[in-house]
């Protein structure tokens, strides 16, 4: 499971210094690619083409469903890290992402995502008081 909060950079070339602590997991391949809320996220590659194959199974007559494919797809890069532990983030990615230099990786369980670190503050900052006054559930069960 991917946990945590890491404030790598993204050096002159575009790439990314994955956190040592997931390096094995991801060393046999990842696939980086659009996220929501403008972030991106990076899958170790099994686990992205489990995701990949339901949403392949939707219904490609549903127009969201077709759009929903089309953008995760389109624009993943699939990656070996190299011996150093970093992947090259593509122009296209960085641009839809907003990532110049200092970047925001964050555990999400099956994924990491990738944030500019900016916009990781303000989700913090816009997010942060619903998530410590919770007064209805959420997740049934969870209190």
């Amino acid at each position: 499971m991917f946990l945590g909060t890491h404030t790598p950079r993204l050096d002159d070339k575009g790439r990314l210094f994955l956190p040592a602590k997931f390096r094995d997991r991801l060393a046999s391949g990842i696939v980086v690619t659009r996220g929501h809320e403008k972030s991106l996220v990076i899958y170790p590659t099994e686990a992205f083409e489990s995701l990949a194959n339901r949403v392949l199974a939707m219904p490609s007559t549903n127009r969201r469903a077709r759009a929903y494919a089309r953008l995760l797809l389109s624009g993943a890069s699939d990656q070996i890290p190299d011996k150093q532990g970093r992947v090259s983030i593509p122009a296209h990615l960085r641009e839809y992402a907003g990532l110049d230099r200092d970047v925001t990786i964050t555990g999400a369980g099956d994924h990491l995502e990738v944030w500019d670190s900016a916009a990781w503050n303000a989700f913090i900052d816009t997010y942060e008081d619903d998530f410590s006054n919770q007064e209805d559930e959420v997740i049934p069960g969870l209190i």
